[in-house]
């Protein structure tokens, strides 16, 4: 059984470090992800830049004290530079945004050990119970897996909408999305 803390910008001190390991275990050692984007000092940058977000949320899993695995993201702003790096054209509207239509999960991570368990997935669920948008979006690099990350959300209900590419040493994700709410 899984236990799930949810977490604020005000108490990410109390489980930054957990990221960090994380990220660092799951992408180096078990994915050998490499690279200047990847490196834990960006992660570490990027983490503090969305958790300085109205709305940013976060949730992580434990089995007993041991954390298992983390999700966490914010609602996109009016000003969101989220769509601004994409590489296929949207109709009017997609991208128009104001603060409480799309929520963006930025990061979910689950430790080896718990993959294929559904873990990643009740993370999931915990993070999207808690927000109040009307639907989600997330980037996920079409390669990761050979296709079965990917796969993984289309399983959850996200549909490609294009791809984008938001920074110059980024891979170039595929942007996806669904309603926060699935009946």
């Amino acid at each position: 059984m899984i236990d799930l803390k949810h977490f604020s910008a005000e108490t990410l001190p109390e489980v930054r470090q957990t990221f960090l390991d994380i990220h660092t275990e799951v992408r180096h050692r078990d994915f050998g992800i490499t690279g200047p984007f990847h490196s834990v000092e960006r992660f570490d940058d990027r983490l503090t830049s969305y958790a300085s977000r109205p709305g940013w949320s976060a949730v992580v899993g434990y089995e007993g004290d041991e954390p298992v695995g983390f999700a966490f993201g914010m609602p996109l702003g009016p000003d969101t530079r989220w769509w601004r790096s994409m590489t296929t054209p949207l109709p009017p509207g997609v991208t128009d945004e104001t603060g409480s239509r799309t929520a963006a999960l930025n990061e979910i991570v689950v430790r080896k050990q718990w993959r294929g368990r559904g873990v990643a997935q009740q993370i999931h669920q915990a993070w999207l119970d808690r927000r109040t948008e009307e639907r989600v979006t997330l980037l996920v690099n079409p390669e990761s897996g050979d296709g079965a990350v990917q796969a993984v959300y289309e399983a959850w209900g996200y549909t490609k909408l294009g791809e984008q590419q938001p920074f110059p040493d980024s891979p170039v994700f595929a942007s996806m999305i669904r309603p926060v709410r699935i009946s």
